[in-house]
């Protein structure tokens, strides 16, 4: 039995880069079709929000020039190419996919609603939600937090390379320890990078856990809908 009925997954645009420097990797691709798969036949309604900085992503822009606002609608239209894929990627594992964006884009997907997303969960159809918030100055860390709160999932599960929630950056710390459950206070006061502090407060004012687990091992999203301990919960 699924822990969750219905959940945000946020996957990072980084992540679907896998072996390569830039793009989408279609093996890492089709291994996160296979593993959200898993979950929809234990029932779960999925909700997914994806990065886009695997194609652009604005901040990085606004540093090289770009003006910000210019740069962070090039990077919402780099999550809606993401969409695309993970949804193409869906329907060959034989998974009903719906896009939804934050910015009429018609026909490459249909203008978000909540009650859209909603429904669209409840009839089993992966709902895939892109371009952000359709504002700039946001990330889609915060697209996830808003879009997690208004489809009243139970949990955001933050899908990373890295297996939960370290003191410091594991990759550059050898010494940074692992959390295996953490508070929103706890998490601020430390100044620890798990979102953006507006997704981060969202979170925390809307009552919506988050668990950051390492999608990247096949797996892994089956084994936190099922309960068993990875990760990390960030929790009131």
């Amino acid at each position: 039995m699924a822990r969750f009925k219905r959940i945000l997954l946020k996957l990072s645009g980084e992540s679907l880069m896998g072996e390569k420097q830039y793009g989408i990797d279609e093996k890492r691709l089709n291994e996160y079709a296979q593993q959200i798969k898993e979950i929809h036949e234990l029932g779960v309604q999925i909700g997914i929000v994806i990065g886009g900085g695997n194609i652009f992503r604005g901040l990085s822009g606004a540093s090289k020039g770009f003006d910000r606002v210019k740069g962070d609608q090039m990077g919402m239209l780099a999550t809606v190419i993401n969409s695309l894929g993970l949804s193409s990627a869906l329907g060959a594992a034989g998974v009903k996919a719906r896009i939804l964006t934050a910015i009429r884009m018609e026909p490459i997907g249909e203008f978000y609603s909540k009650w859209k997303a909603i429904e669209a969960m409840e009839n089993g159809e992966v709902v895939i939600m892109s371009a952000g918030t359709g504002n700039p100055f946001f990330t889609t860390d915060t697209g996830s937090s808003l879009r997690g709160i208004e489809i009243e999932a139970d949990v955001m599960l933050k899908g990373t390379r890295v297996d939960g929630i370290y003191t410091a950056d594991p990759e550059k710390d050898p010494t940074a320890t692992k959390f295996d459950d953490i508070t929103y206070d706890e998490v601020l006061r430390r100044g620890l990078k798990v979102m953006d502090l507006t997704a981060t407060c969202m979170c925390k004012e809307n009552n919506l856990p988050i668990i950051v687990f390492d999608m990247d091992t096949l797996g892994n999203l089956k084994k936190v809908m099922t309960g068993e301990s990875i990760g990390t919960l960030v929790h009131n």
